[in-house]
């Protein structure tokens, strides 16, 4: 399916949807071919504890500053 950008936009979550299913999807302007939408497919899952090790965060790391406190409410 071919549709132009100014159709695009009222349509969006129609073309979005189709495209999910498998239907192809191409964007133009002008009746000129400029994008296709496509099904996004992650290259990898997400690897958690990456930095694990790498990072320490200090005890103190959610204690108050006075100082700090002074400068955003005053004494």
């Amino acid at each position: 399916m071919i549709i132009n950008v100014s159709e695009a936009k009222a349509k969006l979550s129609k073309l979005v949807d189709m495209a999910y299913h498998g239907e192809e999807v191409i964007i133009a302007k002008n009746n000129l071919p400029l994008v296709k939408l496509v099904v996004h497919n992650p290259k990898k899952k997400r690897t958690l504890g990456l930095l694990q090790g790498q990072i320490t965060v200090p005890d103190d790391f959610l204690d108050e500053d006075e100082e700090i406190n002074e400068m955003f409410y005053g004494e």
